[in-house]
């Protein structure tokens, strides 16, 4: 192992599914939890990154070495509970000291029973999976250590385990996170657009930032067909962030597709955007390790502004970078599309825009709960597009 055991109840074990090891101190729940390991830059906003349904299946491991310093609270979750699978901290706050703080985060991830890991050394397992890419992980603690009779589990029986997960490529994911019944965010102030929001694993914080601009919005499952966005009128269609293989989103791109069809505006994020991306005939592929945090810059083309936005992605869009191309759907039907923002850590696809179509979409996240704020003004480009853009409904008239 890479570091020196533990004795007793206090010792956890994180193994990789190439062999590495660490060895640490249970924090929140005991036992056993696996899913791909991610690492998030991000030195604040851990409350909003454990209730993101876009960590569904994943652990979570957090690059700053100090969390839990303010606690959990009952304002800022952007979900109705803790989606990561599991959590590695290096070094957890003794005690909670914001004056917001109803509960301490372990005794929240207790309740909640997500399993984790604190006291290894967070950087040499960041630089590993920069290095390596990220993988699939498995953290064991108490009755996880051992077999059935008491004999206690070896690395590479851990290790067994976490190979027999399934893996994040092919993964289709957004059924398990989303609402399962629909529900309306009322604007705030005078009505001005309606929106369907599609719920692949949408963050609260992002119908707020639509409703601040006057607009209704209709929260409606994975599942939602063409007629259910038609049956509220809207006057825009919106698809949230989410977990899993955007190749595996066949239900999505095909509902997007009718959405294109019919020339009503639309606005994705994250996974949504991944989904405009194949719908409109582009490729996705897998990051190495993915853009996870606050931090990340990236530059908006058609102002030539660079944004520090939040990310949390592991895929990525395949279009290309320079000129406007044609989306290359099998008919053409689509038009042009360019890349409108680029990472510049890695020249990364952040952004797409349809120049025939009233149809955009980014690949950060602009609601950004923790912040930072620099990419809010998305979402009045949004409204300005449905404000400007006739809707084709039914039957094909405006």
């Amino acid at each position: 192992m890479s570091q020196q055991s533990q004795a007793g109840s206090d010792r956890a074990v994180l193994v990789l599914e190439d062999g590495r090891s660490f060895v640490g101190r249970p924090y929140g729940a005991s036992g056993r939890t696996v899913g791909e390991i991610v690492f998030n830059t991000g030195m604040t906003g851990y409350q909003e990154t454990l209730t993101d349904p876009s960590y569904h299946r994943q652990i979570v491991v957090m690059t700053a070495p100090h969390i839990g310093n303010t606690g959990m609270n009952d304002e800022d979750p952007e979900s109705g509970r803790i989606w990561v699978a599991g959590y590695v901290v290096r070094d957890p706050a003794r005690r909670p000291s914001s004056w917001r703080s109803r509960r301490s985060l372990e005794e929240e991830l207790r309740s909640q029973q997500i399993v984790g890991l604190s006291g290894i050394d967070t950087r040499a397992l960041t630089r590993h999976l920069r290095d390596r890419g990220v993988m699939r992980a498995g953290i064991y603690s108490g009755d996880a250590l051992s077999s059935p009779d008491g004999v206690e589990l070896t690395v590479d029986a851990l290790r067994a385990d976490v190979l027999a997960a399934p893996m994040m490529v092919g993964a289709a994911l957004a059924a398990e996170v989303s609402t399962s019944v629909a529900y309306v965010i009322e604007p705030i102030g005078a009505h001005r657009a309606t929106v369907a929001a599609i719920d692949l694993g949408i963050k609260s914080m992002t119908p707020h930032r639509l409703a601040e601009r006057g607009v209704r919005v209709h929260v409606l499952p994975a599942s939602s067909t063409i007629q259910d966005v038609l049956a509220i009128a809207a006057d825009g269609v919106f698809f949230s962030n989410g977990p899993g293989d955007p190749g595996a989103a066949t239900h999505e791109v095909a509902l997007l597709r009718e959405v294109l069809d019919r020339r009503i505006p639309f606005f994705g994020i994250c996974y949504g955007h991944q989904i405009l991306g194949r719908a409109l005939g582009f490729g996705t592929y897998k990051l190495v390790y993915g853009h996870r945090g606050i931090n990340q810059p990236v530059m908006d083309r058609t102002t030539g502004k660079v944004e520090v936005t939040a990310h949390n992605h592991g895929f990525a869009v395949d279009a290309p970078l320079t000129g406007a191309s044609v989306a290359p759907h099998d008919d053409g039907r689509y038009g042009r599309v360019v890349v409108s923002h680029i990472c510049l850590n890695d020249d990364v696809v952040e952004g797409l825009t349809c120049l025939d179509l009233p149809a955009f979409s980014v690949q950060y996240h602009p609601e950004a709960a923790a912040g930072p704020h620099d990419a809010a003004y998305l979402f009045d480009r949004f409204l300005d597009l449905m404000l400007d853009a006739p809707v084709m409904r039914a039957g094909g008239e405006s």
